[in-house]
């Protein structure tokens, strides 16, 4: 654990070289968020003003307090991989933060609703690493060489800020990471058709037991192809300074705008079109 989130650091230090000391959250202000995510209550943050530099330097601090509340790194998500995403947040391209595992949870978990301070739930997708080749892959087909298993996935993130958030205070509170539902793991068999799969599959939210359709997207919707999302992601990671290593989780980033939880609904995420039809569900009471 320790050296995972050591990596991390160091990889946000050297990518920050210039940031000035004034620019960083200090011990306090790192506590006080961290005080308020364990209560689950909205917070101040970092400040609204505190822009791309100060909201990496953030991260950096809230990351290796984050241990304590949700037990050790299993991986990295990415967020504004959809450019709907981008454009609601008013950034110009993708930003990534650290997964824990505590909530980390399986397929058709019942949690309460009220699971964070503004708890809310995300159509996502994971890939699992199979080597840290990933980050030097050219192409997604190559890319897929370095994947072991795709994983459906449910983001339970908590945006926890008040007001509307600036994409930089959503990358300064680690990209809203609370935690999040795995299905059934999907062995990967590298090939255009996977790849043709991915970008083709409609990812559907279902209600259940009401039966209503929420909202449905292409896979595509993530950077024209999941798999290159995992490709950013990658690079991103090597380029601060972390390399990846064999079973780290890799989310890919929301489909679709993430939406609120509310008690007695049951969410289904399908991904039709990926072999098997699968889905992964989650009861909010």
């Amino acid at each position: 654990m320790k050296a995972v989130v050591g990596n991390c650091l160091a990889g946000l230090a050297c990518c920050l070289p210039a940031l000035s000391l004034a620019a960083c959250p200090d011990a306090a202000g790192v506590a006080a968020y961290l005080a308020d995510f364990r209560s689950a209550r909205a917070s101040k943050g970092f400040g609204k003003d505190i822009g791309l530099a100060g909201a990496g330097c953030a991260r950096a601090g809230l990351v290796a307090q984050l241990p304590q509340v949700l037990g050790k790194p299993v991986g990295y998500k990415a967020l504004f991989t959809n450019p709907d995403a981008q454009r609601r947040f008013g950034v110009d391209g993708p930003a990534w933060g650290v997964m824990f595992g505590e909530m980390m949870l399986p397929d058709g978990a019942r949690l309460p609703a009220k699971f964070g301070a503004i708890p809310r739930f995300e159509a996502d997708f994971i890939v699992v690493v199979k080597n840290a080749g990933l980050a030097d892959a050219k192409t997604a087909l190559e890319a897929l060489e370095h994947i072991d298993e795709l994983v459906p996935f449910i983001e339970l993130p908590d945006l926890m800020l008040e007001g509307k958030p600036s994409g930089a205070e959503l990358i300064a509170i680690n990209a809203a990471f609370r935690g999040g539902v795995l299905g059934a793991r999907i062995k990967v068999e590298p090939g255009q058709a996977l790849l043709d799969a991915l970008a083709d599959m409609d990812v559907v939210i279902v209600e259940r037991r009401s039966g209503q359709e929420l909202g449905r997207e292409k896979g595509r919707a993530l950077m024209g192809q999941p798999i290159d999302a995992a490709l950013w992601l990658a690079k991103a990671l090597k380029k601060d300074g972390i390399a990846l290593k064999p079973g780290d989780l890799l989310s890919l980033g929301g489909f679709l705008a993430s939406a609120p939880t509310r008690p007695g609904t049951q969410i289904s995420v399908h991904y039709r079109g990926l072999p098997g039809d699968p889905a992964v569900d989650v009861v909010f009471e």
